[in-house]
């Protein structure tokens, strides 16, 4: 399947093949994300950053993946400075924008936002978040970690115990991950959350219809024991209006229930923001120091997988290897006093 010209609305595009090969091409990238390497593939192309919502990581690492790929960035931030608060509409400001760019990439806070926009737009569009909808290259870049990770630890992706933990109604990111997640197989998936913030029950039936064990529970610990991969998500408070928050110091993940139920080789990942306030009922700081804690190898890898992405989506996905060239500037090692040893010395 190619993806060239392809609006990336949802993470339902991707199969097991499309997945598999768009890792090998952000495997090739890494080096050119890191700024070891440099390439040219996207030179005189200009991407449209629209974001309509709060961002930091995914708006940065999307425009920043563009970068290193060569491209231009054109962006704004925030409806209030656009003509959307003057009235226009989404259709409207999606043809004027795509006369300006060859990509956009945009978030909104609205599900059916991305919908819209894409049925006004002749360039590719891609999801960076629509509202409780979807997140599909938080995803793409959540299973590349998880290729990267198992792949250390000699673990296939099929077969593993999978616990999905937190706010599971609205968080985007789990349910985009749902089915990526999902197209392997023979998983046991625990969806552990307070019944109120439950994971959408035509996720669980896609899982269920695909072969996989799904168990739902508002029991961190018996969720989380043994599992291969613990993926935690943050209360979503701008969902939730003036409603009271269902949500009990039994979710916060810390380094005692992890020593208490998980592995040794457990995976621990979060696509954060994370409330690192002390009390914090989400993944807790004492863990920063935990080998297992992949949550900057996680932000890292969503880089070369969103650069894979445009690449693919702009048709230049096979010249990138060719197209590769040392940098003559300095870069670090390693990132930070927090990387695990592995990582330093395996070059992220």
């Amino acid at each position: 399947m190619s993806l060239t010209g392809k609006h990336i609305l949802s993470s339902d595009l991707f199969d097991r093949d499309e997945l598999e090969r768009l890792f090998e091409l952000a495997d090739v990238l890494v080096p050119v994300a890191r700024g070891e390497q440099v390439t040219r593939v996207l030179e005189g192309a200009v991407m449209a950053s629209l974001f309509f919502e709060a961002s930091t990581r995914t708006r940065l690492s999307c425009e920043t993946a563009f970068l290193r790929l060569g491209g231009a960035v054109t962006s704004t931030t925030g409806s209030e400075v656009t003509s959307i608060s003057k009235g226009e509409s989404l259709a409207d400001t999606a043809r004027v924008v795509s006369g300006y760019c060859d990509l956009v990439v945009m978030r909104h806070p609205e599900v059916s936002s991305i919908h819209e926009f894409a049925a006004a737009t002749n360039v590719p569009l891609i999801n960076a978040g629509n509202g409780a909808g979807e997140h599909p290259t938080q995803a793409l870049l959540d299973m590349f970690t998880l290729h990267r990770e198992f792949g250390r630890l000699g673990k296939s992706m099929d077969g593993r115990r999978i616990a999905l933990v937190g706010d599971l109604r609205h968080g985007r990111t789990v349910h985009s991950l749902m089915k990526l997640i999902s197209r392997y197989e023979n998983l046991t998936i625990a969806c552990v959350s307070p019944a109120e913030l439950r994971m959408p029950q035509e996720l669980v039936e896609l899982a269920v219809r695909r072969g996989h064990r799904v168990e739902e529970t508002e029991q961190p610990g018996s969720g989380l024991k043994d599992a291969d991969l613990v993926y935690a998500t943050r209360l979503q408070t701008e969902r939730f209006a003036d409603k009271p928050l269902p949500y009990s110091d039994e979710f916060r993940i810390d380094r005692e229930l992890v020593d208490r139920v998980c592995l040794d080789d457990t995976v621990i990942m979060h696509p954060l923001p994370r409330d690192s306030r002390p009390g914090a009922n989400d993944l807790s700081t004492d863990l920063n120091r935990d080998p297992r804690l992949a949550i900057f190898r996680q932000t890292d890898a969503g880089i070369p997988m969103r650069m894979a992405l445009f690449a693919s989506v702009l048709g230049v996905d096979r010249e990138v290897r060719t197209a590769m060239r040392p940098s003559t500037w300095y870069r670090p090692e390693y990132i930070g006093p927090d990387d695990a040893p592995f990582y330093r010395n395996s070059g992220r």
